[in-house]
Order: C-alpha cells, then sequence, then structure tokens
C-alpha cells in the first residue's frame, strides 16, 4: 500500500543492505547478493510495479544461470527478503507517522512552555503593576495633604499680607504725624 515511487526507493535501500544495486528504467540488478549468509556471484533482479494505490514488489533470479541446486534455497531466501521488506516498508511508512506526531507534540510542549512563560512575565508585571498602584495612591493622599495644607498656608499668608498691609499703613500714618510734628517745631 503505497505510491510507485515511495515503494521503489524503500525498495531501492533495502535491496543495498543485500549486494550491489544497479538501477535501470526497467529493473534493479542486485550484483553479489548475500542471502542467510551466503554470497553469490550470479545476479538476483527485482522491480516494482504501480496497481492503483498498491504497488507491487518483485525479485527473482534467471534459473538459467544458476546452479540448480541452490534454486530453492535461493527462492525461499528471495521470499524471506520480500517478506521482511514488506515488514519494513510498513514499519518505515509508520515511522514517519510517529516523526510526524513527535514532531507536532514537541511544537505543542514549546508553545505550552512558551504561554507558561509569558504567564509568569505576565504575573511578574501584574505584581510591578499593583506595587506601583499601591505607590501612587500614597502620592495621591500625600498630595491631597499637601494641598490643603498649602491653602491653609495660602490662607495664612494673606491674612498676613493684611495684617502687615493695616499695620504698614498704621506705621506711615505714625511717620506722617510724626513729620508733621517735627515740622511745627521750628
Amino acid at each position: 500500500d503505497g505510491t510507485s515511487s515511495d515503494v521503489l526507493s524503500s525498495f531501492v535501500r533495502y535491496l543495498k543492505a543485500i549486494g550491489k544495486v544497479k538501477q535501470t528504467a526497467i529493473e534493479i540488478t542486485v550484483n553479489e547478493p548475500t542471502l542467510n549468509g551466503t554470497n553469490y556471484g550470479v545476479p538476483v533482479f527485482a522491480i516494482t510495479k504501480e496497481n492503483g494505490k498498491n504497488t507491487s514488489a518483485w525479485m527473482g533470479i534467471k534459473a538459467s544461470d544458476w546452479p540448480t541446486e541452490s534454486i530453492d534455497k535461493v527462492n525461499a531466501a528471495l521470499e524471506k527478503q520480500l517478506y521482511n521488506f514488506g515488514v519494513q516498508f510498513y514499519r518505515d511508512k509508520i515511522q514517519v507517522q510517529v516523526d510526524e506526531s513527535v514532531r507536532a507534540s514537541l511544537t505543542v510542549e514549546k508553545q505550552q512552555q512558551k504561554l507558561v512563560n509569558q504567564n509568569k512575565d505576565l504575573n511578574t508585571k501584574l505584581e510591578d503593576n499593583k506595587r506601583e498602584k499601591i505607590q501612587l495612591d500614597k502620592y495621591i493622599a500625600n498630595n491631597k495633604i499637601e494641598f490643603e495644607t498649602l491653602l491653609k498656608k495660602i490662607e495664612k499668608n494673606n491674612h498676613d499680607q493684611d495684617s502687615v498691609a493695616v499695620a504698614g499703613d498704621q506705621i506711615k500714618k505714625m511717620i506722617e504725624l510724626q513729620k508733621e510734628k517735627q515740622r511745627k517745631v521750628n
């Protein structure tokens, strides 16, 4: 169950573990294959064919090139290799999904950590804001007291100015009287 290109690339990778792979447009040739621990000097051939959503993988030998006594043994080994390839293909396919899920999980974890850090920053800023508000409330209360004190001082100063002005007028009158008295002394 896979596309032709996916199956072909996986098949070629798999066959490289068996021997030297040579790929043409028609077939894949595996020279000097090692099957069940035995090295053979005769090539194994492989192809893939797409059938709709599925792709078939095939491995075989040219029986006329092989010694008669090893053909059954090699065919059994090739069947085992094809079975193992199928298992490996599906495992790799599932591993891709696992890797994607792991990446998605890591992305979620990073986002979660980012939000946790952002929450810490916001809580710190909130605490700073609360302290600043308390400080500003104290400044406002002190400012109100200072405002009332200044109004009282201004009122007292105005009263004092009036008192000093009256006293100054009285002193001027007294000076005028004394100067008048002095002029009369002749």
